[in-house]
Order: C-alpha cells, then sequence, then structure tokens
C-alpha cells in the first residue's frame, strides 16, 4: 500500500484478479480507479465509513442519500469481498457448474448428449469475470461520489483520536463512524502450506486451467460450495475436514444429504482428519495427514484452503479511539456501538454471520441508531442465510435443539420434495422442508430447507418469523401449483392436521349431524 497515491498493494490486486484481462481492468478502473485523487476533508462528516464492501456502502451511500455528508474510506476494490472475491464470482462459477451437471444429467428428459461432452473451464472463468465487471459499476467509485455525494478516499484507515480518522496524509473529523472492514480468510499454520502455494476464496477465481485433482481444506460452506463446483466441472476433488461431518452448523439430516450427493458425485470426503504438512514431489503436492490412527499421504495438483474467516481488525488504531476488540473481532453492544459511543460497526468485522446481507441489514440499523437516535437492536434480527451447494441449504430462526435450550416447548415438522408434484416433475425430489414451531402458541421459530432452490423459498418463513405468523398461516396462503415453494403449504396442512383431535373431530360430527337434520 502507498497511502499517499491511495493505491492498493500490487500483490494483494494481483491475487485476487488477472490484471492482463479487459474485464477485470474495468473492475479495477469502476473498483478502484488507478487514477483516483482522494478528495480534500472539508469540516465534519455526519459519518466516515472504514471499509467499502456492503456494510460501508451501504453506511455511507444511505448517509449521503439523506442529506448527510458522508466519508467512504476502502485499502483495496470497493465492492469488498461479495464482488470480487465472494458471492458474486462463486455463484458465477456455481451456475456454470450446474449447467454441466445438467447436461450430464439430460438424457432422462429426452436429450442424448455425448458422453464425453467438452467442457471449457476458461469460457466458464471469463463468464465470470465479465459478469463481475458488468455488475461492479452498482459498487463504484463514480456512483458513490456523484449518485450519493459521498467522498471517496483510496487509502489506508487508522483512528487517530475518538473523533478523528487518518487516511493517505488527511485527517478526517466524524460525528459519527462506522468500522465495516470485514474479514478474510483464516490461514493455516500447517508446515508446508505456504510454499504449495494453497488458494483461498480471495485467489482460486484467478485460475484459467482446471485442476486434475483438488484438495479443499474445510468442510463448511465455502469448502463444499467449490468443492462440488470444480468436480462438476472434472477436477477429481477430495475434501478433508476435522469435523465428524460436513456443514457442521446445519441440520443434521441436511449435512447427511449433502454427503449423500457428493458420494453420488464421486467426490470424496475425509472427516475427522488431522493434517500434519504439506510437501512437494515432483509436480505434485504431497498432503500429509492422519486418519483413523493410521497416516496417509493426498496427491493433488491445487489445494484450497476454506477454513474459516478472521476480521480484520490490524492496523486500525482501534486503542487510540477508544475502541475494545478480541481476536474474534470488535466489540459492540446491541445497538451495534463501540465502546467508544461515536463509533459503530457491522458486517464482518463485528457479527457471527458472514453474510452480505447480514452486512446490509447491520448498516441499515447503523444508520438508524447513529444517526436518528433509534434503538434497534440486532439480536431482534431474524437472519436467513443459505450454503448454495446443489441441493441448497437453507435455514432461519431456531433449530430444534436451540429452541428448547431457549425454554420453547418445540415441535417439528418435516415434509419432502419427494411428494412435491412440481419438484417430481423436474426431476429435483431431493430434500425437504423442516419447520420447528412453539406448541403453545403455533408460531414457527426456525425452519430449514434442503433443495435445489431452497435460497429463494426461505424468504417466505423468515417473513412469517418476522412477523409473528403462526404455522397455520402457511396453510391459509395460497401457493401457486405447481411449484416447489408449495412445500411450505404442505407444512401449514400438515400442522392443521394435528389440530385435528379426536374430540376436536367428534365435535365437528355432531355438528355436521345436526346440519343433515
Amino acid at each position: 500500500m502507498t497511502p499517499a497515491a491511495g493505491k492498493p498493494s500490487p500483490d494483494a490486486v494481483a491475487r485476487m484478479l488477472l490484471l492482463a484481462d479487459p474485464h477485470d481492468q474495468q473492475l479495477l478502473t469502476n473498483c478502484h480507479p488507478p487514477t483516483h485523487v482522494n478528495p480534500t476533508p472539508q469540516g465534519k462528516y455526519n459519518l466516515v465509513a472504514i471499509g467499502a464492501g456492503a456494510a460501508g456502502l451501504v453506511s455511507a451511500g444511505g448517509t449521503g442519500s439523506l442529506g448527510g455528508k458522508a466519508a467512504l474510506i476502502e485499502r483495496g476494490l470497493l465492492g469488498g469481498d461479495c464482488l470480487n472475491v465472494g458471492c458474486v464470482p462463486s455463484k458465477a462459477v456455481i451456475r456454470a457448474a450446474r449447467a454441466v451437471y445438467d447436461a450430464r444429467r439430460s438424457a432422462s428428459f429426452g436429450v442424448q448428449l455425448p458422453d464425453n461432452l467438452p467442457i471449457d473451464f476458461a469460457v466458464a472463468m471469463e463468464r465470470m469475470r465479465r459478469l463481475r465487471a458488468h455488475i461492479s459499476p452498482n459498487d463504484s467509485v463514480k456512483r458513490f461520489r456523484e449518485e450519493f455525494g459521498v467522498d471517496v478516499f483510496l487509502g489506508e484507515a487508522k483512528f487517530v483520536s475518538p473523533s478523528e480518522i487518518e487516511v493517505a496524509g488527511q485527517r478526517l473529523t466524524f460525528d459519527r463512524a462506522v468500522i465495516a472492514t470485514g474479514g478474510r480468510p483464516a490461514e493455516l499454520s500447517l508446515p508446508g502450506l505456504h510454499e504449495a502455494n494453497a488458494f483461498n476464496n480471495e485467489t482460486i477465481f484467478t485460475l484459467t486451467e482446471l485442476p486434475r485433482r483438488l484438495a479443499v481444506i474445510g468442510g463448511g460452506p465455502i469448502g463444499c460450495e467449490l468443492a462440488q463446483a470444480f468436480a462438476r466441472f472434472g477436477s477429481q476433488v477430495t475434501v478433508l475436514t476435522d469435523g465428524a461431518r460436513l456443514l457442521p452448523r446445519e441440520d443434521d439430516e441436511a449435512a447427511a444429504l449433502i454427503a449423500w450427493q457428493f458420494q453420488r458425485e464421486k467426490i470424496s470426503v475425509l472427516t475427522q482428519v488431522r493434517l500434519q504438512r504439506v510437501t512437494q514431489r515432483n509436480a505434485d503436492q504431497v498432503i500429509a495427514y492422519e486418519h483413523n490412527g493410521q497416516e496417509k499421504e493426498l496427491l493433488a495438483d491445487v489445494i484450497l484452503v476454506a477454513a474459516g474467516r478472521v476480521p480484520n481488525i490490524e492496523d486500525l488504531g482501534l486503542d487510540a479511539a477508544g475502541i475494545s476488540y478480541t481476536r474474534d473481532g470488535v466489540l459492540v453492544d446491541d445497538f451495534l456501538r463501540t465502546t467508544n459511543a461515536r463509533v459503530y460497526a457491522a458486517g464482518d468485522v463485528c457479527s457471527q454471520y458472514k453474510f452480505t446481507h447480514a452486512a446490509d441489514a447491520m448498516a441499515r440499523m447503523v444508520l438508524r441508531n447513529a444517526l436518528f437516535f433509534g434503538r434497534e437492536k440486532v439480536g431482534n434480527l431474524v437472519m436467513p442465510w443459505v450454503t448454495y451447494t446443489d441441493p441448497e441449504v437453507a435455514h432461519v430462526g431456531f433449530y430444534e435443539e436451540s429452541a428448547r435450550a431457549a425454554e420453547y416447548d418445540v415441535a417439528t415438522l418435516t415434509e419432502h420434495f419427494a411428494d412435491v408434484d412440481r419438484a417430481i416433475l423436474d426431476g429435483e425430489e431431493e430434500g425437504f422442508a423442516r419447520v420447528h414451531y412453539d406448541r403453545r402458541t403455533g408460531r414457527i421459530l426456525g425452519g430449514t430447507i434442503v433443495a435445489r432452490h431452497a435460497g429463494e423459498m426461505i424468504s417466505e418463513l423468515t417473513l412469517a418469523i418476522t412477523q409473528g405468523l403462526k404455522l397455520a398461516a402457511l396453510s391459509a396462503t395460497i401457493h401457486p401449483y405447481p411449484t416447489q415453494a408449495e412445500v411450505l403449504r404442505k407444512l401449514g396442512d400438515a400442522y392443521n392436521r394435528q389440530r385435528l383431535t379426536p374430540t376436536v373431530r367428534k365435535l365437528f360430527q355432531r355438528w355436521l349431524a345436526w346440519r343433515r337434520t
């Protein structure tokens, strides 16, 4: 980083982008223009946002659009992880891989394609870069400067007092600030891993040639999503995790279904693995590990590390601003306020929810609490999330165990897509929808959906929980037929059938018999 010039580290950009690619050049022009000149601060800002990922963009842009004076500071690329190395590129790659998978399954739909279907990985990756560049104007320096009136500063930000931030040799005075610096991939202290030039989610999207053998370290969402995508393109993929199963945070049956799908797609999964070291043997990357008490080796061409994330809190001058933090991130109260009453935080740097939509929601909360005396609590957020494997795993609210721990009298209902007409017609019967509810009130407490389009369906459950609706509301809501979302109406119907106890049924029988007299 050269703060005075406002340029990101050439090494950091080179790791994330193909600088000779015209699409990545367009992305760079939009999100960190080489010719950008930082403005001269004029007076006090209503809000200064450090970090131009989702939380920083929303808080600074929101302040500007409301008529306030806002500044946005970014040391790398505007758009943060989501645009550059996260949601956008990964979903483009996943979609291309799904097209490959569907083509290979087309015979059951009467479409005969050759067994040795040619796959052009380089074209799929070029498509990703092109679409990412196409989306990038939404997060561009130009848009935030011209449309929202935000002063955009490129460079390293550092608190120098409780109410001042320094960037590229200039001091910005603020009434309120928000730390939105996000996170980065966790590094493993595994001997030889650095020398093996292992990839992570920030660097994997620079590949232009498909690796013949891919080793994925980590069985969480990122590891599972990319493992399946690369396997569908044709890589021989092995997932190594120290956990007992894939997706440890998710519903047991959901994780088991993904494991079954991986087995079906010939993705090897090694659980409860203890990694020892990485060495090179000729052109091979050799991963030594212990499994079931035995020393073993795995040979790979490329290693992808997807072993969690850590917050970006280094070199921010937090002590100078009186802001408390731990290795897990900046400490905030339920209003997202730090130990400095002038400074708030939002997104990955302070939250257990490492999602773009979570950062967006928290930034909106910061605007209301910091600028307009709001008292909105982050603990009241109903947060859905989706793992974009195929099928997808979507969840919101409580799991059965957590609902019980919260002292609800919880009950659970499950409907399988094998009984949903549209899923049968689509050839997408694998999966289920599960809802947890309070027996006493009938209110929905949480739910999990495992289906190819689960992410498109979970919002109905999220809305129901947010509005405090009872499970019967799903039955009373008309769902178009045939759709896969009809599975939620089936859950409501199942709940209503449970309410038809023998006593209630006898009362209905007597009433209806009287109507016949």
